[in-house]
């Protein structure tokens, strides 16, 4: 552990130990934390990133410790299959004792979980640290969608490129820059394949960038709607595709394997969702020193992940004392330090150290409503997808 990263845990440690004394007070916490005791919790979530999955590893021990409870990181590639595993649950009766306890969620898979009716009762206001997290953050909507209770906050993304500033001296901010680089530098960009998270999301900032108007995109989309402004993006990537890596005939199957071409120096820039994993991925030397984060300048499409409960969950009082754990000042404090995972937080600037990084690091632009992902997904794959 570094000096930096012992101080962020040492003050963190001292926040979280003084707010959970308020805390403890709350008879129903303490039945929660009773009822908590000796359960497994099985947690879906990305298991794509090792630093990631080393966080949670070190989050499962300290509860162990601190509440007897198991903390089991499903790892998976992508939540959908889990939505749909829950939907086949539901389909099949199975009301109780389900698989999933605790899953890591948001925008169209957190719709496709409320419009079945896959989440349990609302938690997120039962978990003493939400009182501590930072309304003025996107944390009551999730891609436009009303949370209502049905999940709890956990970090914030910011789409950004990863450049090699060696290499990129003068990024790109904007779609047509970044298309004028890619045609001057054949080859040294690309994209990963939607409906890939982080490839749909690059379809989604390419849109608001594109867009003359961008307010039919926080309705419900509908064909007439769709059509003229996803020609824009259609035109935009006709003109990209056969600039980019492999002439667009093929796309990294993931953000991890962009960032692997751009360590490689295939690529000179790579696609990232967390603001400081650039920073984070040079201190421990995952990529080359001059790597700097660079957003749009019309902004970064900016939105929050969260943690939900299913609604047959076997462990649900161990799901909610996880998920109020990883709200703690001490684990969101760790979660955003750099040289460890360098996901923002989600709590107020005076819950945290005072040296903690700022959530929002470059100018926020919402997500769309998630009906646009859909479609987008659906209309690339079959534009471009064969």
């Amino acid at each position: 552990m570094t000096s930096g990263t012992l101080r962020y845990a040492l003050a963190a440690l001292a926040l979280n130990w003084g707010w959970q004394a308020q805390a403890s007070a709350d008879p129903d916490w303490q039945q929660t934390l009773a009822e908590a005791r000796g359960q497994t919790v099985y947690f879906n979530a990305w298991g794509g990133s090792p630093e990631i999955n080393s966080y949670l590893a070190w989050a499962a021990k300290e509860l162990e410790r601190d509440y007897r409870l198991t903390l089991v990181q499903v790892k998976v590639d992508d939540i959908a299959p889990s939505v749909s595993q829950l939907l086949a649950g539901k389909q099949a009766g199975k009301t109780q004792d389900g698989p999933i306890d605790l899953l890591w969620v948001n925008g169209e898979n957190f719709k496709a979980l409320k419009d079945n009716g896959l989440l349990g009762a609302p938690f997120s206001q039962e978990l003493p640290n939400m009182a501590l997290v930072d309304a003025s953050l996107p944390v009551d909507e999730d891609f436009t969608v009303p949370v209502e209770g049905l999940e709890a906050p956990w970090g914030l993304g910011q789409l950004n490129l990863m450049v090699d500033t060696d290499q990129v001296p003068e990024p790109p901010r904007s779609a047509a820059s970044l298309l004028a680089w890619a045609k001057a530098n054949p080859g040294r960009f690309s994209y990963p394949k939607p409906p890939q998270f982080h490839g749909a999301s690059f379809l989604k900032q390419m849109l608001l960038e594109l867009a003359p108007d961008p307010a039919p995109l926080y309705r419900p989309a509908t064909e007439a709607a769709f059509a003229p402004i996803a020609a824009q993006l259609w035109h935009f990537l006709d003109a990209l595709h056969p600039n980019l890596w492999r002439q667009g005939k093929a796309f990294p199957a993931s953000a991890a394997e962009t960032k692997q071409l751009l360590d490689d120096g295939e690529l000179a820039m790579a696609i990232s969702f967390n603001p400081q994993e650039a920073l984070s991925s040079v201190e421990t030397g995952t990529l080359p020193p001059a790597v700097r984060a660079v957003a749009m300048a019309k902004g970064a499409l900016t939105n929050s992940h969260f943690l939900a409960i299913p609604f047959n969950a076997k462990a649900r009082a161990g799901a909610k004392v996880v998920a109020n754990f990883l709200l703690s000042p001490a684990a969101q404090a760790r979660k955003a330090d750099p040289a460890i995972w360098g996901d923002p937080s989600v709590l107020r600037q005076d819950a945290l150290p005072a040296n903690a990084v700022p959530a929002l690091r470059f100018k926020a632009v919402a997500e769309p409503h998630p009906s646009w992902q859909l479609m987008l997904e659906s209309a690339w794959t079959e534009r471009y997808g064969h």
